[in-house]
């Protein structure tokens, strides 16, 4: 992986959440907190578990504990306190991939599993797992815009590659 490729992961990340979060929060009153089939309960419950994972990965890139023991918040966060929380950590990972040097993307980082367990993974991994991790829940999310009759946010890289790819070094 590439510092070009890391980067440009970092910012579609912080850009398709934008699209998720405000298209939720567009949603009449209650849709988003609405109980929904699924392991996080509705669409913020859902948003508050990316946020968690984000958190616990980014305390894995900077060697600290993260104090979770659960896969999400310990109360769930409303939409209007949760979407700063992840902007930020959004602008984090950005700024963080912006000083990573080539050597750092590979460079291994150990950690214990929330459920137990220990694990590896490069930074570079790190960052794609955390990509990965979120849009598959993004997923999650559009599909129950469906059963509002309402289309979703298009958050697809290609898409974000054609209407905001970045200019980076």
């Amino acid at each position: 992986m590439s510092l070009k490729q890391v980067r440009t992961f970092a910012r579609y990340n912080a850009w398709a959440n934008q699209l998720i979060f405000d298209a939720v929060a567009a949603l009449p009153a209650g849709e988003a907190e609405k109980p929904r089939p699924g392991f996080y309960g509705s669409m913020v419950g859902t948003l508050n578990h990316l946020y968690a994972i984000d958190l616990i990965f980014q305390a894995h890139l900077q060697g600290r504990e993260h104090g979770f023991n659960t896969r999400t918040t310990r109360q769930t966060i409303p939409l209007e306190e949760l979407w700063p929380k992840q902007r930020a950590l959004d602008d984090w990972y950005i700024d963080w991939s912006d000083s990573l040097t080539l050597q750092a993307i590979d460079e291994p980082v150990r950690f214990t599993f929330v459920g137990g367990g220990e694990g590896e993974m490069t930074r570079g991994e790190i960052l794609f797992h955390v990509v990965n991790h979120t849009t598959y829940h993004r997923g999650l999310i559009s599909e129950q815009f469906y059963e509002l009759s309402t289309r979703p946010p298009t958050t697809d890289l290609p898409v974000f590659l054609r209407d905001a790819r970045p200019t980076l070094d």
